[in-house]
């Protein structure tokens, strides 16, 4: 059941649930990404984000088995090249992304990435508290993805670039998402979607794969990949985009940074410093902002009920 916000209306349970979800997810998701990065040994990153996607794609297909049929019971192309252009989108999301791992630490390119979804909310978000989150969030950005980079690096500079262009995708995702999921059958757009991505991608994903095809172990470790940062948390991003905002998702996506630091300080041993610990700070400021706000505006309202109610009660 959800809450009752001052309109009247009940308020979905994913908006009182999405931080504890998004930082059970993010964990899973970047935990995953950090044994990722022990397979670049073995190949490349496009080939690793490529078959982290067809894996998925294909535990998802088997899972769902989705039939997209229209009411008159005809094949609902329209679902598929909405669901296909929603997959594209993740994968080139995941495809970047892998590629910022190879130059960059992993909290440091989760919070470059999560560029896109600021501005996302920036735009799309209503009211100071969004406005006043955003900022926050930039700040918590800019002081865990710019403590100790070193600009000055070709390779550095590659991994930024990757991770921007991952954020820009992450936006999309994001939009995408949110109105695919509140039209239902979010987990079989997400099935379609990644089996789409699979073949859009496979010509540079496909070179180099054989690698990791020909070894049991590091196939293995790839099944897992494919479970731990695209099934299992992208399931769960389709639940909460279902019931909060795109702007409120966006907020909430800066849980995801201060994830992927403590997953990067579990899986590669990369060590937050005092700069990134700062940046936690104003981010766990940024999701309070985002998911606190509609408890106080309740509590607001009705003071303001009681004063009216009170002025009234001495005019009469």
């Amino acid at each position: 059941m959800g809450e009752v916000d001052v309109t009247g209306q009940k308020r979905p349970w994913q908006a009182k649930w999405a931080p504890a979800m998004f930082l059970g997810e993010g964990l899973v998701e970047y935990i995953g990404a950090g044994i990722a990065v022990t397979l670049f040994a073995t190949a490349g990153s496009f080939s690793v984000a490529w078959g982290r996607i067809a894996l998925s794609a294909l535990i998802l297909l088997l899972w769902r088995r989705p039939r997209p049929r229209g009411a008159d019971g005809r094949i609902d192309w329209h679902f598929i090249r909405s669901a296909s252009i929603f997959g594209i989108v993740l994968g080139g999301m995941n495809m970047v992304f892998y590629a910022a791992l190879e130059h960059i630490p992993l909290g440091t390119a989760v919070s470059l990435e999560y560029l896109g979804p600021v501005v996302l909310a920036v735009v799309a978000g209503r009211g100071w508290r969004t406005w006043l989150g955003s900022v926050f969030a930039l700040l918590g950005v800019f002081s865990i993805s710019w403590a100790g980079v070193d600009l000055t690096e070709k390779s550095v500079q590659i991994g930024v670039g990757c991770a921007l262009l991952s954020g820009v995708f992450w936006a999309g995702y994001i939009g995408l998402g949110r109105r695919g999921a509140a039209q239902g059958n979010g987990l079989n757009r997400l099935a379609i979607g990644m089996a789409a991505a699979t073949i859009v991608y496979a010509p540079i994903g496909i070179p180099g794969f054989a690698p990791l095809a020909t070894d049991a172990k590091a196939a293995g470790t790839l099944v897992l990949v494919a479970l731990m940062s695209s099934v299992i948390p992208f399931a769960i991003e389709q639940v909460i985009l279902a019931g909060v905002s795109a702007s409120m998702f966006s907020l909430l996506a800066a849980l995801l940074p201060a994830t992927s630091m403590l997953a990067g300080l579990i899986t590669l041993g990369q060590v937050p410093n005092v700069g990134q610990l700062a940046g936690l700070t104003c981010i766990s400021v940024a999701v309070a902002l985002a998911s606190l706000p509609s408890s106080l505006r309740r509590k607001g309202e009705r003071r303001r009920r009681r004063g009216r109610a009170s002025s009234g009660g001495e005019e009469l």
